[in-house]
């Protein structure tokens, strides 16, 4: 008798202190309604533009045709699947987008971390404005303008780069359409245009760290290479492990802008990704079911490896996104 009536007493307990906290929880959101009102835009945007189109994922298991619309088109299954991995093609371009991808994230995801950790250590007020500013330019302009700028400046015939190689006796090279070269001006254009814009998530948390751990340090005989090993580094580890379960995650979802802009026929061998082929694919060709099969089993990669990372990241650091 006592058992029960203590056992209802801490079920009792616990009721009130989970109401407590369900209240307690709404009634964050209401004191803060206006601050809520700002996010309503975004909710908006995102349920309009990312989850309704999910409808749309249906194509990729029927025989769509634009005439019918999706429901009255047949339904195809696992079909489309099956031909996607049949193609040698298909394979030629995943191959593609896992090399580039991967060439960015060795040699892009560490340069704003480098950049940011050295305009930490800048003195000079104005003049880390001024590279700031400039760096962060470039993010501002559209791929259209990027690919017209660089076209003209790696041009054989008027770009500065090839007058400087003929004018010291070596052929000019067409550095657009050499599939040699490609690859690293795909990589060199994306550092180039968000390495200044990268650097503002690095520099936010830079400056939440506490100075006098630099005071103390130095006080130490610590010098600056060591302040940004052993403080500024351990400090960014939480926003660099984010941003690399994200990066990881973008593997497989290429820059479609910088690719379709930049490439021609004579690099498809090893510059056509999984966008630019499902572009080719579905609205040239109008296979819009294979298209849209393409797409998911893109997306469908880009998820595991999140949550693959996601779980790495947890045993290794103790830092993830969940």
């Amino acid at each position: 008798m006592l058992q029960r009536t203590h056992n209802r007493h801490h079920n009792d307990e616990f009721q009130l202190e989970s109401d407590r906290k369900k209240k307690g929880f709404f009634q964050a959101y209401v004191n803060q309604k206006y601050l809520v009102l700002l996010f309503i835009p975004a909710i908006i945007y995102y349920v309009i533009f990312h989850y309704v189109p999910m409808y749309g994922l249906l194509i990729a298991f029927k025989n769509y045709k634009f005439s019918l619309g999706i429901w009255g088109s047949s339904w195809a299954g696992l079909e489309h699947f099956r031909d996607l991995f049949a193609l040698g093609s298909f394979w030629e371009v995943f191959r593609n987008t896992l090399i580039i991808s991967t060439y960015k994230l060795i040699f892009g995801f560490p340069a704003p971390i480098i950049l940011a950790l050295l305009l930490n250590e800048v003195r000079k007020l104005f003049f880390k404005r001024v590279v700031q500013t400039i760096s962060y330019m470039p993010h501002f302009l559209s791929w259209v303008v990027i690919a017209g700028l660089f076209t003209q400046f790696l041009s054989p015939s008027i770009g500065p780069i090839n007058l400087l190689l003929q004018s010291i006796g070596i052929q000019p090279i067409y550095f657009l359409a050499e599939p040699s070269w490609f690859r690293s001006i795909l990589v060199a254009t994306d550092i180039w245009k968000e390495i200044g814009w990268g650097t503002i998530i690095y520099l936010a948390a830079l400056s939440g760290v506490n100075p006098e751990l630099y005071e103390a340090a130095t006080v130490d005989s610590a010098n600056r290479f060591h302040n940004i090993w052993y403080i500024s580094l351990p400090s960014l580890a939480p926003v660099i492990t984010i941003m690399f379960i994200f990066a990881v995650g973008r593997i497989v979802n290429d820059d479609f802008d910088q690719i379709f802009n930049l490439y021609n026929a004579a690099v498809y061998n090893v510059g056509d990704v999984l966008s630019t082929y499902t572009y080719r694919r579905g609205l040239i060709e109008m296979e819009y079911s294979f298209a849209t099969a393409v797409g998911l089993f893109k997306n469908v990669i880009a998820f595991v490896l999140i949550v693959i990372t996601n779980a790495v990241s947890k045993k290794i650091n103790d830092y993830g996104l969940w």
